[in-house]
């Protein structure tokens, strides 16, 4: 298979949903401080944060039935509290699968980078070494012409001219940046993430409410998720340079890209996988919430 076969191979992304989901059902009110005065009952067994992701199941109002009839011991109570609890179970679910999905693709997106940019490092290489054995050849030639050569002119000569394509061939392998290749991104979740719209189609509604809502960031600056991952980005991977990531091909549809561009791309997309797992842990601390609420008198 040729270079550009494999370019191409490389080129197409793998990792994008087979298609797009319709999740205009699902609205979420991201006024915070509002549903969790109006929801005063549930503070005593739940913490805001797991309030809030209540709310946005749209599952405030089966909690509410479970804490009206806990103390009642009769067989259809307790029933009634199973059914209400499969209930929320069903919704956690499905928004745990929302974002197995989400984490999935920025993992596959990572690899498919990674993949690339190994596939670039190896052209470089290739490069480098052919440059790096031709100036080690030109320097030994050199040496054995002016030992062979007698006449003083003619060693001066080939010493002067081997002395400056041994040169030319050590600059050229001390090339930063390196061979460049154009890698496409339509669907690019970390334009979604820089840009920090209100909403976005290629982010479930709960994934980005979570990313988004600040009450589930757990620092004390009042940032949200996505604020703080931004800010991560622009002093680690653009060096506190605005202009400089507003204008990175990163965030674009893509473009020409170095195996260094590469590499810094493939890393914001293992940080965003991580992101997306530790929401994981205000999940799991709903239904600990949850199985209190049903075992507590």
């Amino acid at each position: 298979m040729n270079t550009e076969k494999n370019i191409l191979i490389l080129k197409d992304s793998y990792c994008k949903p087979p298609e797009n989901y319709n999740y205009e059902q699902l609205k979420i009110s991201y006024n915070s401080d509002s549903i969790i005065n109006s929801n005063t009952d549930l503070k005593n067994y739940f913490s805001d944060q797991s309030v809030l992701i209540l709310n946005a199941l749209d599952a405030t109002s089966e909690v509410d039935n479970m804490i009206k009839i806990k103390n009642d011991t009769t067989i259809n109570s307790r029933l009634r509290i199973l059914e209400l609890k499969n209930i929320i179970n069903n919704k956690i679910t499905m928004i745990s699968t929302e974002l197995n999905a989400v984490a999935a693709e920025y993992d596959c997106e990572g690899e498919r980078v990674d993949q690339m940019a190994n596939y670039v490092q190896n052209i470089n290489d290739k490069k480098n070494n052919f440059l790096v054995m031709s100036s080690i050849i030109t320097g030994a030639a050199t040496s054995i012409a002016g030992g062979i050569i007698k006449n003083n002119d003619w060693q001066n000569t080939v010493g002067i001219g081997g002395g400056i394509l041994g040169a030319g061939l050590g600059l050229a392998t001390f090339n930063p940046k390196g061979k460049k290749i154009e890698f496409e991104h339509e669907r690019n979740l970390l334009r979604d993430i820089w840009n920090e719209k209100l909403e976005t189609p290629n982010f479930p509604p709960f994934v980005w409410y979570m990313f988004t809502e600040k009450k589930f960031a757990n620092n004390e600056h009042g940032f949200s998720i996505l604020q703080n991952t931004k800010q991560r980005w622009l002093k680690l991977n653009f060096n506190d340079d605005l202009n400089e990531a507003n204008s990175s091909v990163v965030f674009s549809n893509g473009g020409k890209y170095t195996a260094s561009d590469l590499r810094n791309r493939a890393i914001m997309l293992n940080q965003m996988q991580s992101v997306v797992r530790t929401i994981f842990q205000n999940i799991n601390y709903l239904l600990l919430d949850l199985d209190k609420l049903v075992l507590k008198k």
